[in-house]
């Protein structure tokens, strides 16, 4: 079973160090206007509303390392990785990578020093079959192999501590397929629940030690215009992205709760498990039109299977362009419980971070990052993964620098 990323579309369908100098010359506060934020938070039929209207304050991700290859003669080190699906740190400044191509957990600190690798491809204890994502967890280090069914337990030194089984024998993008950590000893990971009309995909809760009894509906876009195009030809069948259409951005929370936002619209729900909505986080930000330059390089992969295939079904036929630039590109929970959103900008596309109450604490540049593979978060420190100019894979550390309270506060 193929599944792909719930970040933009519903979940069943679906550098080097002079670039890192410059994103960080780009986060500094000498080039932002002075917050002018406002947050007026009211309570209408029960459900509470947050609005934040002005200018986010200033916050800096500070570049603590990029581990990753230099060059393609850079070959049998450990920081050649085949392919990085998932990093997380853990005690004692410890960066663990998840390689799914070499089935191995390579450990680096916050200096770039590898520490050790442990795991390989196989089916026993410590082993993997198909390695998905990594987390620290409350003591111990959690992998998802969705292939073996499981979430292996590791101590910090890679040794084998046990298993949670789970449900197995799917694929697809990392994004989707991971450990989503929402606290420090909290965290949701797909699964399936057959039934009568078929497979359900859906959220299922855990701790370090097992299942919470927790579970998570994936909840459905709602009626609109199409967010992609389906083309079958020969007995393929290919998926295009309509470029800046609205889609669904949905994230699980602590407490069995989820954020969603189509991201056409700067409004985040807060929905308990029954599907009531709990609170309301809004933004107005303006629109941004979208250019003929930027809608054309949004469709030219479809364009040229036209091209190449001008007998392929495609539903619909044509893309439907937007008025304007969707404002969201994904939403993330921290495990200290703040909200990044990952806002489209045409300037740059930027990380506004709330509290778990909705109120704007910051902004920052979005580094630039695999939309393969998700973010990874703690109170202090930012993980995002990379694929360089020369297909290479680099895990990159920023540290999070913030400033002042939310306003209101």
């Amino acid at each position: 079973m193929n599944l792909g990323s719930p970040g933009r579309l519903p979940f069943a369908l679906h550098i080097l160090p002079m670039l890192l100098a410059g994103v960080a010359a780009a986060c500094g506060p000498e080039t932002t206007p002075a917050s002018d934020l406002t947050i007026k938070t009211d309570t209408v039929g029960g459900i509470v509303r947050v609005t934040n209207t002005g200018t986010a304050p200033e916050w800096q991700l500070t570049p603590v390392v990029s581990i990753g290859p230099r060059s393609l003669s850079e070959t049998g080190a450990p920081e050649e990785f085949g392919r990085v699906n998932s990093a997380t740190l853990g005690p004692d400044e410890a960066v663990f990578v998840a390689d799914g191509f070499n089935d191995e957990v390579r450990v680096f600190g916050l200096d770039g020093v590898h520490r050790r690798t442990f795991g390989r491809n196989g089916e026993g204890p410590g082993e993997f079959r198909s390695l998905y994502s990594v987390a620290w967890m409350g003591d111990r280090l959690l992998t998802l192999d969705s292939s073996l069914g499981r979430i292996g337990e590791f101590s910090a030194d890679g040794e084998w501590l046990g298993q949670q089984r789970v449900e197995g024998s799917y694929s697809g993008s990392p994004a989707g397929i991971r450990l989503m950590p929402v606290g420090p000893d909290e965290f949701y990971r797909l699964g399936l629940l057959t039934e009568g009309t078929g497979v359900t995909s859906v959220l299922v809760g855990h701790d370090s030690r097992g299942e919470t009894g927790d579970t998570l509906s994936w909840l459905t876009r709602p009626p609109g215009p199409a967010d992609s195009i389906i083309c079958q030809y020969g007995g393929t069948i290919s998926l295009f992205h309509i470029p800046f259409g609205p889609g669904l951005a949905q994230h699980p929370g602590p407490g069995a709760v989820m954020y969603s936002s189509m991201t056409d619209a700067y409004r985040i729900a807060v929905t308990g498990q029954e599907g009531d909505t709990l609170r309301v986080i809004e933004r107005p930000l303006p629109p941004e039109p979208i250019s003929d330059e930027e809608w054309a390089a949004g469709n030219r992969d479809f364009e040229e299977l036209l091209a190449e295939r001008p007998d392929a079904e495609c539903n619909p036929r044509r893309p439907s362009r937007p008025e304007s630039k969707s404002f969201i590109q994904g939403i993330f929970i921290a495990p200290d419980g703040k909200l990044w959103v990952e806002v489209v900008r045409t300037a740059g596309n930027r990380w506004e971070i709330f509290d778990p109450e909705g109120r704007l604490l910051g902004s920052v540049p979005a580094p630039p990052r695999k939309e393969d593979a998700a973010p990874a978060f703690n109170a202090d420190h930012l993980i995002t993964i990379r694929r360089d100019s020369l297909d290479l894979d680099h895990v990159d550390v920023w540290r999070i620098e913030w400033t002042g309270n939310p306003a209101g506060a």
